[in-house]
């Protein structure tokens, strides 16, 4: 397992996700190879043609990632991974308006904004006549 793979906790969330491992036709990558293939190129940015071995051949797994695309499964994965996130978290926590900071530049501000124009900038109209 490299540096950025999933761990073992985050493929045991993801594993019921995924759709089964089809019984038939030839020798297939692993999920969990590809799925780390994918994400290895969505977090460097780099082509697929830079995937490194040990996540397979990256045709397999670019066109396991276009199949999935099409179909909207990665939304759907998305939206599963968000919502058992949002169970876990405990909606009732109380925030205390004390530690809730306002921006500096919404603190003691006029409503109608300032009513210096331009300021530190001389235009050619304010500057005396010579005479």
């Amino acid at each position: 397992m490299a540096g950025g793979d999933l761990s073992n906790a985050e493929w045991a969330v993801l594993t019921p996700l995924l759709p089964a491992r089809p019984t038939h036709g030839g020798q297939r990558l692993d999920h969990r190879q590809v799925v780390n293939a994918i994400c290895w190129i969505k977090r460097t940015g780099s082509p697929w043609r830079d995937l490194p071995e040990r996540y397979g051949p990256s045709k397999t797994a670019y066109q396991r990632f276009r199949r999935r695309a099409a179909d909207a499964a990665w939304a759907m994965l998305k939206k599963q991974v968000i919502a058992l996130a949002e169970a876990d978290i405990d909606w009732d926590a109380l925030i205390d308006y004390t530690i809730v900071r306002v921006h500096q530049h919404a603190a003691g501000a006029r409503k109608g904004g300032s009513t210096v124009s331009n300021r530190g900038h001389a235009r050619a109209s304010d500057v005396p006549a010579a005479g």
